[in-house]
């Protein structure tokens, strides 16, 4: 283990990585300053007891371990935090039991970002997220079982602390103040108002909109509040649909598939295509199920829908190789940029493919995919490019 991965802390010292390890860069670690004003604070003010409580957005599950003997329930609508937590509670904690989806069911009750929260709570502890949206369905879903009793504290870096930010807890929770920056994090404090929680706030999620796919077949998409470009297509995307090519009864993957919208135009252009969405975001593949399900309800039979960091869920399968990847990578974990995401998604697909498969990938032509592409497959061809974005295509030898 190296030295990031050993977290000291009020005369406690945890073990915390970043899932996957194997890929955890050496500068990057599973906690944050905010996770030890956190603490700090639930020590000092609380003596340490966060009684019945929920934990969000804990991305690495930093705060489920801390807290894990007092049995809190855990929200991330992120697989990979999911992965994490259980990661760093196999070495820090014992008998930990997970459920039949691989997610924590004890000592933390571990849940995505669409499931039901417990009542009553005593403690709300929430990470910001990056997506704003995600925070205000998570806020409104708070409405229905916090009372004006229940400790809300949340906690990130300075600069993510915008007036939005505030304005979300004051608009949903009730009165919000801050603490003093320090380390370069500060944490939130919102007391919940009788008058807000007496009548909760209607959920502008899912957001809807429409989006022609090949053959002029235009389709309404449903997209969840942590789904990217929720509110409408994303250039890359966009560009994308204009250049794919799909035939017969080829064995599709969509990775990091968001709403789904590519995985749709290949069954648009292929009917009896197979197509496997795959994200790390709980709240995409629910938005990618219902796309399928409202405008090729006859194709569900088709699709698969598999939470993984990356392909890891299928580098496994008996199911055989796959014809195609078609990929529009992130260039960031959490708030951290990093390529090593954009590795593993190109080195996965070439395990998933069978020999002379493909993977077709869109991204910013400054990300310089074709170095990676050229490296992992020994050859790469671009397919189109514009100003801003290019489409490149390599090949299972």
């Amino acid at each position: 283990m190296s030295e990031n991965t050993f977290f000291s802390f009020r005369d406690r010292q945890l073990t915390l990585v970043r899932h996957p390890a194997k890929h955890q860069h050496v500068s990057l670690q599973a906690w944050d300053s905010a996770d030890e004003l956190i603490i700090d604070h639930v020590a000092d003010q609380c003596d340490g007891q966060v009684g019945r409580c929920i934990i969000f957005n804990d991305d690495f599950g930093t705060l489920g371990c801390w807290y894990a003997e007092q049995k809190p329930t855990w929200v991330s609508d992120s697989w990979i935090a999911h992965r994490s937590l259980a990661d760093n509670l196999l070495t820090n904690t014992q008998g930990v039991v997970q459920d039949s989806e691989g997610k924590v069911y004890s000592p933390v009750r571990a849940l995505d970002s669409l499931a039901p929260l417990p009542s009553p709570v005593d403690t709300v502890l929430i990470k910001i997220p990056r997506t704003l949206a995600l925070l205000e369905h998570q806020l409104i879903a708070l409405q229905g079982v916090i009372t004006p009793n229940t400790r809300v504290v949340a906690g990130a870096k300075v600069k993510t602390i915008t007036r939005a930010v505030l304005n979300l807890f004051e608009k949903y929770i009730g009165p919000t103040t801050t603490s003093l920056a320090k380390k370069k994090s500060r944490l939130i404090f919102a007391t919940a108002s009788a008058d807000k929680l007496a009548s909760p706030s209607p959920s502008p999620f899912p957001t809807h909109w429409q989006v022609q796919l090949a053959g002029g077949k235009t389709v309404d998409i449903s997209n969840h509040a942590n789904v990217f470009s929720r509110q409408s297509l994303d250039i890359g995307a966009r560009f994308m649909l204009e250049h794919m090519s799909v035939s017969g009864h080829e064995r599709i993957i969509d990775l990091g598939c968001g709403n789904g919208v590519l995985g749709l135009n290949a069954l648009a252009i292929a009917p009896d295509a197979q197509v496997t969405f795959v994200d790390e975001s709980f709240m995409a593949l629910a938005s990618a199920r219902d796309n399928v399900a409202h405008n090729f309800p006859d194709k569900l039979d088709q699709c698969e829908f598999v939470p993984s960091n990356c392909l890891d869920a299928l580098l496994h399968q008996e199911n055989g190789p796959y014809n195609k990847v078609f990929c529009n990578p992130p260039f960031h974990q959490q708030n951290a940029i990093t390529d090593h995401i954009a590795w593993q998604m190109f080195n996965d697909s070439k395990q998933c493919l069978a020999r002379g498969g493909s993977l077709v990938v869109v991204g910013n032509r400054h990300l310089d995919y074709h170095v990676k592409l050229k490296r992992i497959f020994g050859g790469v061809n671009q397919l189109a490019s514009h100003q801003k974005f290019v489409i490149l295509h390599s090949a299972k030898r």
